[in-house]
């Protein structure tokens, strides 16, 4: 089923599938295809971020599950915290599924990363669709869920083109300008391969 996706400014996209079917204004592309499902957000829709910190956040952070915030809080633990777990398996799979929803909720649609060592990390950020682009060493900066905060240089995807996949984030705020200064916390929704992967409720 094709659907297009519509941010406040009247910018949309035509989903159908995995792909992009179209970009344009709003108008012209609900004219272009008059049974399309039409999804209109809040905000600004973009192309999402890629995270420089793939190995970082997902193979050298533990994200708590809820259930453990009486012992060990909500925010990410790494260094000793992280050495004092002693985590199986089982628990680092859980940690990357989590760390990839908590990527997700900030816009990113892919990660820059290094070949994934932990081979539990591995199965479980492969079947979230969460895309790993390669690197080569350490990007320096400050690993974040927050692209933005990283204090490096911002990463996009490739423009969305006709035929592109279908990966994209849409941000609750006026502009770029206001993205860059509330940060990727803004988010409302997030798309993987024609997939809404994540929404604000």
């Amino acid at each position: 089923m094709l659907t297009i996706h519509a941010d406040s400014r009247g910018h949309a996209l035509a989903v159908e599938g995995e792909r992009v079917a179209a970009a344009g204004p709003l108008e012209e592309l609900a004219a272009a295809y008059p049974h399309a499902r039409v999804r209109t957000w809040p905000g600004i829709l973009t192309s999402g971020f890629v995270n420089p910190h793939g190995n970082e956040l997902l193979e050298e952070t533990y994200h708590p599950d809820p259930r453990e915030a009486d012992t060990l809080g909500t925010e990410p633990l790494t260094g000793d915290a992280l050495t004092a777990l002693a985590l199986d398996d089982a628990r680092w799979g859980a940690s990357a599924r989590r760390g990839v929803q908590r990527m997700l909720a900030h816009g990113t649609v892919a990660a820059a990363c290094e070949p994934l060592r932990n081979r539990a990390v591995q199965d479980a950020v492969r079947r979230t669709g969460l895309v790993l682009t390669g690197r080569q060493g350490r990007p320096g900066g400050v690993p974040s869920l927050d692209p933005l905060a990283s204090g490096l240089e911002p990463v996009y995807p490739p423009a969305r083109t006709p035929g592109s996949a279908a990966r994209f984030a849409v941000f609750d705020v006026r502009d770029e300008a206001e993205l860059a200064e509330r940060g990727t916390a803004t988010c409302v929704a997030t798309v993987l391969a024609g997939r809404l992967v994540f929404r604000r409720r």
